[in-house]
């Protein structure tokens, strides 16, 4: 008997893998375009963060000495005439016993290089060389420091001054150097600088603490309009629905920043700006959140209440506020602390908060005490991190 032999099946070619694919490669060459334009636009440039360096480091060094606590000072001065035209001689000026400076010579030309010598000073002292023009404008050249003999030396060149309105004049000729040498005396106490950051901590503190409390006495009624599950019932809830979630897309749209500019310029610097302008973005935030947790409560006891004849806010009472209570205390806390956040960058327009005085701090390029608003900024952000944390976790 003859028995039937299975045709042989075809092979089959296996499948490319994915990454071979006409589509992948294309999406490839897509993603690689879009960045290649996004590093050009961005204008993305690498060794700028070594050549930069420099530039920073005095930042760098302030934040490992942030101005906390100081001490009295007594400033030792003196200072020698100068003059920076040959045909005219410098000014001699009285030198009371004490501390002295000496150059080499005490005339000299516009970005020439002098060594200047004091000694009689406080020992293990810093201080400040200052070039004094005609006009008795100073301009720092060099900081010094003292040894155990109160002896310094320092290296400095000779800047282009203002010599008067006759630059020809002889008078405009004659400038000075000054040695500034700070001695410090007395106990150590907190400095100037940290009772003002402290100060301006807790404004930051409150400021976030009273824009999110108007924001929530706002937000709550305004969320129950804009939950679908108990507005877009009926045609005229439904329109209310929408205006309310429009308003709260809106809101959230514009940044605080610029809110907080327009409020400035409506009712002038300080805290209160920065209150309204946290207080109107938070509505919309704490609305929208609200709204969400309210549309994905359980169903169940809204129907099994509804089925009892009750009323709509005997509903709302007793069977969708149980349910938000809780997520509506953790949305709050987190948007406190996420209000801290922002205050500190609205200050930098002028409402008010430790923002403001970082930027006036980091203008003048002051450094330690910029560093001093940083780290304060760092233990409160973390601190009410931790804290919102903690809520969050019991409540959610």
């Amino acid at each position: 008997m003859k028995q039937d032999v299975a045709a042989p099946r075809p092979i089959l070619a296996a499948p490319r893998p994915w990454f071979q694919s006409g589509k992948f490669l294309l999406f490839l060459a897509a993603l690689l375009v879009i960045y290649a334009y996004g590093w050009q636009v961005t204008k993305i440039n690498l060794p700028e963060l070594v050549v930069g360096a420099k530039f920073v480091r005095p930042f760098l060094r302030a934040l490992v000495r942030p101005d906390v606590l100081s001490r009295d000072v007594v400033i030792q001065e003196v200072q020698l005439g100068m003059s920076v035209d040959p045909a005219v001689s410098p000014e001699e000026l009285a030198t009371p016993p004490g501390p002295v400076v000496h150059v080499g010579s005490r005339v000299v030309g516009v970005g020439a290089e002098i060594t200047v010598r004091g000694e009689g000073f406080q020992p293990n002292a810093e201080g400040r060389l200052f070039w004094v023009n005609a006009i008795g404008n100073p301009q720092l050249v060099g900081r010094v420091r003292t040894d155990a003999a109160g002896q310094f030396s320092a290296l400095v060149t000779v800047p282009e001054a203002f010599r008067g309105p006759d630059p020809t004049a002889p008078r405009g000729a004659q400038q000075r150097i000054l040695a500034s040498i700070e001695v410090p005396v007395g106990a150590l106490r907190p400095s100037h600088t940290l009772l003002l950051v402290l100060e301006k901590v807790v404004e930051t503190v409150f400021l976030a603490l009273m824009g999110t409390t108007i924001a929530v006495l706002a937000a709550v009624p305004l969320s129950f309009l804009g939950a679908r599950n108990l507005m877009a019932k009926h045609p005229l809830g439904s329109t209310v629905y929408y205006v309310t979630r429009t308003f709260f897309n809106i809101m959230r749209s514009i940044e605080p920043l610029i809110l907080a500019i327009v409020f400035t310029v409506w009712v002038g610097l300080g805290p209160f700006a920065g209150v309204l302008a946290l207080g109107l973005h938070s509505i919309a935030a704490l609305g929208k959140l609200y709204s969400e947790q309210i549309e994905s409560i359980d169903p169940g006891p809204i129907e099994a209440i509804t089925a009892t004849g009750a009323s709509a806010l005997q509903v709302v009472r007793y069977a969708v506020v149980p349910q938000i209570v809780p997520p509506f205390i953790a949305f709050t806390i987190y948007r406190w602390d996420t209000n801290v956040r922002m205050s500190t960058v609205i200050g930098f327009v002028g409402g008010g908060g430790i923002g403001f005085i970082l930027q006036q701090y980091i203008n003048l390029l002051q450094y330690r005490q910029a560093a001093t608003a940083v780290w304060a900024i760092t233990f409160v952000v973390a601190a009410l991190d931790y804290f919102s944390a903690v809520v969050r976790e019991k409540y959610v």
